[in-house]
């Protein structure tokens, strides 16, 4: 029998989502952040679902292409990218960006992690028309599980009073025995065997102290702080310094290229000292990650030929898609940079994308990030879970995820509800609620 795989309806749903109040160097998360979810439906009723980021400047690209789509076929994905996505970019010039960041963010960065909710939609729907997994779609698994990080935070106990939120059991982490704590909760519930410290929070002896206290606490269990670019190329230097013999990557330390490297040339110099004079140079030659100066495919050349990374953490949503991350893959292979995943504030279906694309890259080498645990709220019929820090690879059709169309209908009431000032993700506006002082800090921090 042959399928009409006709695009005849593209819905796009907004919502918000409880987040809990995890510190970052630029402030702290909302009470809730918004998603898209997008659904592409077919003649023959078939639906293929993705996800991306919901605040404005994302929702105003999305409907322009949902009205574009009707009448294409679901299997012409290519021609996705062809269609002219014209993105204001006063949008994105001096906003803060997908990851949380204060800058300039390119408008073909944000018009990729548009177009990668419809790729991934696509796919979904082609997967379950031909009883095809996404992953076959891509070529294949090579793994039937996916690893992923514990992601830690500095967090509060709540959010500030008088803000209305879900309620949180985790309880506050401010310390390294905080973090510690944290910790054993995440290996507890999920099985998490390594453990990644979101930074740039505290002055750097106190985060060093919190790696130590991690080090000590879960022996041999690969670690990584990741600041984003909370410091300066000295600080950067000394924080490697004091803690190479224990991380298994610094992420981004300090911001853009050219300080990466010259923090990795710094590196390589110390590890060249080091070995000159009998020592093992391990401590002075950890690698450095990034998901900050490396996010498009035009970044790549000046990072690679200056040896500024050694671990690029891709992120389906703004590079494009799952095949574009299984392009910037072999790309990192063939220069030999390492890779991994980025993670960002995100529901089942992100998380169900990023398994089947991850299961296909031959070259993985590091657990993926993933904030998933701490999202309480999801609209997937069934949540994904994580078993010894691991997800299964499904093998049932398209994304082998449904959902809960009543939770779903409540997330978007929530946005539709909200009176603007939760539909933009803002660490800093939501700081001042608790800090009416704060400010934005001026990098580097330290």
């Amino acid at each position: 029998m042959t399928r009409d795989l006709t695009i005849t309806e593209v819905r796009l749903t907004p919502i918000l989502v409880a987040d809990a109040p995890l510190l970052n160097t630029q402030g702290v998360h909302q009470p809730y952040t918004p998603r898209l979810i997008v659904e592409v439906v077919t003649a023959d009723g078939i639906t293929g679902f993705g996800e991306t980021y919901g605040d404005t400047k994302y929702l105003e690209p999305a409907r322009v292409l949902a009205e574009r789509l009707p009448g294409r076929s679901v299997m012409d994905v290519n021609g996705l990218f062809s269609l002219d996505l014209a993105v204001d970019e006063s949008r994105v010039t001096g906003a803060v960006d997908a990851g949380g960041l204060r800058g300039v963010q390119s408008a073909d960065k944000l018009r990729l992690s548009v177009l990668s909710a419809f790729e991934v939609a696509c796919l979904d729907a082609q997967g379950k028309a031909l009883g095809l997994p996404v992953h076959a779609l891509l070529g294949g698994k090579v793994r039937d599980t996916v690893e992923y990080s514990a992601y830690l935070f500095y967090k509060w106990a709540g959010h500030p009073e008088g803000v209305a939120a879900e309620p949180d059991d985790w309880g506050a982490a401010l310390d390294p025995a905080g973090v510690v704590a944290q910790a054993r909760r995440f290996k507890e519930r999920y099985g998490f065997t390594s453990f990644k410290l979101k930074g740039g929070v505290f002055p750097p002896e106190e985060e060093i102290a919190a790696v130590r206290a991690l080090a000590e606490a879960f022996p041999g269990h690969p670690l990584r702080l990741d600041p984003n670019g909370a410091w300066s190329v000295e600080t950067s230097l000394k924080v490697a310094e004091e803690l190479g013999e224990v991380l298994e990557y610094l992420e981004d330390p300090t911001l853009g290229t050219p300080a990466m490297a010259e923090v990795a040339a710094g590196l390589r110099g110390a590890a060249r000292s080091a070995s000159g004079k009998g020592g093992g140079g391990r401590r002075a030659g950890i690698p450095l990650a990034t998901n900050m100066c490396v996010t498009t495919f035009g970044e790549i050349k000046e990072a690679f030929t200056r040896d500024a990374v050694q671990v690029v953490l891709s992120d389906h949503h703004y590079w494009g898609g799952l095949r574009n991350t299984q392009r910037l893959a072999a790309i990192c292979a063939a220069f030999g940079v390492g890779v991994s995943m980025h993670s960002n504030t995100h529901l089942g279906v992100s998380l169900a994308a990023m398994t089947q694309v991850a299961s296909t890259v031959p070259d993985l080498h590091h657990a993926c990030d993933s904030h998933y645990p701490w999202q309480s709220e999801d609209v997937l019929t069934e949540r994904l879970t994580f078993t010894g820090g691991r997800v299964a690879v499904t093998d049932a059709p398209g994304l082998g995820v449904d959902l809960d169309r009543d939770e779903l209908a409540r997330l978007h009431r929530r946005w539709a509800d909200d009176d603007g000032t939760l539909r933009e993700r803002d660490d800093a506006a939501a700081m001042r609620v608790g800090e009416p002082g704060w400010r934005a800090p001026v990098m580097p921090r330290w």
